[in-house]
């Protein structure tokens, strides 16, 4: 999925010096993750072709602040056509903002459950058949005397979490299925005008912010895309976790995510010394054995990414399709950068009772 570009004069020189197929892929990464998500409900569907695209925390880096983007109704731009929500996930040093996007199937979006069909993975809330969609009534909010391509499948969501990020302390432990991934090489159209033009209206009201709302926002869901002062707009019924405003300063925008392994921060070790060197050598050679092993992976991942950029030169693959296989590549960064990350801190966590012991002697 695509990561909001960055707009600020701070990254310029990193911006000029990326790539047209790349430059859609660097963003900003936010220490700490968005609030949980509300608690509101669906406003009934204005139309027939409306498709319901679920609410979101979005950042504005000028304010320092997370603000609610409401679920609303949106006009599919083609017929056949599904919404794969955006969502914030772990990126190693920070939280990156995934973009949302339409396609022919429901790309990854986190494991996040945002209800009304979205429980994690694909969505239920209705489907294409013979050219018209169709709503399931048992998450659709939709008025049967004037729809009347409706159906009834129970849902499959037993989960009441409102976790809103995926991985880091806290998150939904998830990752892309097959399937999902296989979507994600689909042809994608981003969020069209008016998601664009809503996400905007949001971010321009102070009360949408985390801050004022404490996770709470006054407009939750609207009808129609802007729709802020509509009597169906929703109000959120409650937040969804408790919500502790961060300190601004510490909210502040970590370095841009990685594309592919070269481009990670090199494998650093660290040097014990614990007062019994036996086992600080141990612990050295421990650490040296994973270490040798993430570079063998990291090199193994460059090469294998090298080759697919390779394959699309003697394609003379178009620019859409370098962005998908860029996009892909972030992701197998990302997450192997995380699974490293994971690997060292275990390796610590392992040596830091055998140092206290050590101390005791």
């Amino acid at each position: 999925m695509q990561i909001r570009s960055i707009r600020t004069l701070l990254f310029a020189l990193v911006v000029l010096s990326l790539s047209a197929a790349s430059f859609a892929q660097v963003g900003v990464a936010i220490r700490i993750g968005p609030p949980p998500l509300p608690v509101y409900e669906q406003p009934l569907c204005p139309g027939d072709g409306y498709l319901w695209t679920p609410g979101y925390w979005d950042y504005d880096y000028d304010a320092t602040d997370y603000y609610w983007v409401p679920g609303t109704w949106v006009m599919a731009p083609e017929v056949g056509f599904l919404w794969t929500p955006a969502y914030w996930g772990w990126g190693g040093d920070g939280f990156v903002f995934y973009d949302g996007y339409w396609g022919p199937n429901v790309g990854f979006y986190g494991g996040i459950n945002y209800g009304f069909g979205y429980f994690g993975v694909g969505f239920e809330g209705g489907r294409w058949d013979g050219g018209h969609f169709f709503y399931n009534r048992s998450v659709s909010n939709v008025n049967i005397n004037e729809i009347h391509n409706v159906y009834n499948t129970p849902a499959r969501n037993n989960n009441e979490n409102h976790v809103s990020y995926n991985g880091g302390n806290g998150g939904i432990d998830a990752r892309a299925t097959a399937q999902e991934e296989a979507a994600a090489r689909d042809r994608h159209i981003p969020p069209v005008a008016a998601q664009t033009q809503h996400a905007q209206a949001a971010r321009a009201n102070p009360q949408q912010r985390a801050s004022a709302n404490m996770g709470r926002p006054g407009v939750a869901a609207t009808p129609r895309p802007g729709d802020f002062n509509d009597r169906g707009a929703a109000p959120a019924k409650a937040a969804g976790g408790p919500y502790t405003p961060a300190n601004r300063g510490g909210n502040a925008p970590a370095a841009s995510t990685a594309v592919h392994p070269h481009d990670l921060p090199p494998l650093t070790r660290s040097t014990p010394n614990t007062g019994n060197p036996k086992r600080d050598k141990k612990y050295q050679q421990q650490q040296d054995k994973v270490v040798a092993k993430q570079q063998q992976e990291r090199d193994k991942l460059q090469q294998q990414q090298d080759q697919e950029h390779v394959k699309l030169d003697k394609q003379k693959a178009n620019e859409a399709t370098k962005q998908q296989v860029e996009q892909k590549h972030q992701q197998q960064t990302q997450q192997l950068q995380q699974k490293h990350q994971q690997q060292t801190q275990q390796l610590q966590q392992r040596q830091q009772p055998a140092s206290r012991e050590g101390g005791r002697k």
